[in-house]
């Protein structure tokens, strides 16, 4: 029986740290399990790409071996930013891609990230990869069953970079602050930005897997200190930032507001739905209220979902939906693009936006907003969020509330705010987060739910 270290595959894509529970060997093995499943979907070939970091092209070239060894033809386009890996799937018609990058995890972790045939990896099919491991069940190239795939190289870069020329426009030039945060996205940012029209103030641009200078996370406002410094001390009138493999997007505006991904959301539906009247829009459980009466008023159907990235693709493949997005910063265009979450594209449709203004901060200023908290992380110990949250479904009882929502943890909606609880499908914690109008709303909001989780668990330390 062959052992593989279970904590690695994660709900919406593998991960681990590098050299200790996720091994070249390893990751060979996981090669052979996707190459099963993808000859099971019909599929002959992949296209594969790997970010920054220093333990790539060892953990990358072992993938391609698992895949060549059930017969798969690989495609490898090296180091790549997320998005331009699922792009070559489309552009090479493949329809399977698979990314080995630890995204904004530290520099000793890595993963991999996987579509195949047009499905993208979760949950339960995820687990199947590791059971194929464990018990040996994969088609394998040993002279009876099938013949080794084949390997090449080949360049993605100039297609990617003249589909979103061809597709996004600026109205007017535009002076922005760019931060690739050494990740994989600084590959293509400066080119493909320069293309569109805009002159660029470059932050760690240059890909540098020891990510010297700050963590490659825009969703969290220590990251982005640098973009507001550089847009006060010239004159670009707009910062963007990347994480380390490029499928999230940060915005900072002039003045150094951060505008979060559920407001950025809020820009694109305007946009979209003037196109796609009637749309539906998907959101996660920790986004803005707001976003329900903003895209009634622009026309849309807003749809609530379950967070997890790769969870929003499916529903968004299942429903149509022309456009969706999550609070972490993953946002998904169907509408002239192909519905995965690319951040570099996204940064092409906020400047296409945001160049018809003569001031490029007036429409993202303007965007609703609330009084609300950042994510809390509860931590606890394995397998107790879910436990807890599940006897909450069936005991909680929150006074004055209009509706309580189940579809992912406790997100109960208040006529002036909403709060939520829900168990992290990828680490040990309870994540919390709270929204109202008022300061009073939003404490009142929190203390209902504190006597809830203190009811569930007593005693215990929570983040707030």
């Amino acid at each position: 029986m062959t052992t593989i270290a279970p904590e690695i595959f994660k709900a919406y894509d593998i991960r681990g740290i590098v050299g200790k529970s996720l091994t070249a060997d390893g990751v060979a093995l996981i090669g052979k399990a996707l190459g099963t499943e993808i000859k099971l979907r019909g599929g002959t070939h992949v296209a594969i790409g790997r970010d920054g970091r220093l333990s790539g092209p060892a953990l990358s070239a072992a993938l391609a071996r698992g895949l060549q060894a059930t017969g798969i033809n690989v495609i490898d386009i090296g180091v790549a930013a997320t998005p331009m890996v699922y792009f070559a799937a489309h552009h090479f018609n493949v329809g399977s891609a698979i990314m080995v990058t630890g995204s904004h995890n530290p520099p000793d972790y890595n993963g991999i990230k996987m579509v195949l045939q047009g499905e993208t990896l979760a949950l339960d099919a995820i687990q199947v990869l590791r059971q194929r491991i464990v018990t040996n069940d994969f088609s394998i190239a040993d002279g009876k069953k099938v013949s080794p795939g084949s390997y090449e190289t080949r360049a993605i870069a100039d297609a990617y970079v003249a589909r979103i020329v061809g597709d996004a426009k600026l109205a007017r030039p535009m002076k922005i602050v760019m931060d690739c945060g050494n990740g994989s996205p600084g590959i293509i940012a400066e080119r493909l930005f320069t293309a569109l029209g805009c002159e660029i103030v470059p932050l760690y641009c240059d890909v540098d897997g020891n990510f010297p200078n700050h963590h490659p996370d825009p969703s969290r406002p220590e990251n982005l200190q640098d973009v507001i410094r550089a847009l006060k001390e010239t004159d670009a009138e707009l910062g963007i930032a990347f994480d380390g493999d490029g499928d999230r997007l940060g915005v900072v505006t002039k003045d150094g507001e951060i505008i979060f991904p559920d407001r950025q959301l809020m820009l694109f539906a305007a946009d979209v739905l003037s196109r796609v009247p009637g749309g539906e829009i998907i959101f996660d459980v920790k986004s803005s209220r707001n976003l329900f009466k903003w895209i009634r008023d622009h026309g849309g159907v807003p749809s609530l979902y379950k967070t997890g990235h790769a969870l929003i693709k499916l529903q968004m493949k299942k429903t149509g939906a022309p456009l969706a997005g999550e609070m972490s910063g993953h946002i998904f265009f169907k509408e002239r693009w192909y519905g995965f979450d690319d951040a570099l594209y996204c940064g092409a449709r906020l400047l296409e936006i945001v160049s018809k203004f003569a001031d490029a901060n007036a429409p993202l200023k303007a965007l609703p907003n609330a009084i609300s908290t950042p994510e809390l992380n509860w931590q606890l110990v394995e397998g107790e969020p879910h436990r807890l949250i599940a006897a909450m479904e069936k005991t909680a009882k929150f006074e004055g509330a209009d509706e309580i929502i189940t579809i992912d943890g406790l997100r109960v909606e208040y006529p002036d705010g909403f709060g939520l609880a829900r168990a992290s499908n990828t680490t040990p914690v309870i994540v919390l987060r709270f929204e109202a109008e008022t300061e009073a709303g939003l404490q009142r909001i929190k203390e209902d739910f504190r006597r809830e989780l203190l009811k569930a668990k007593p005693g215990a330390d929570l983040p707030y």
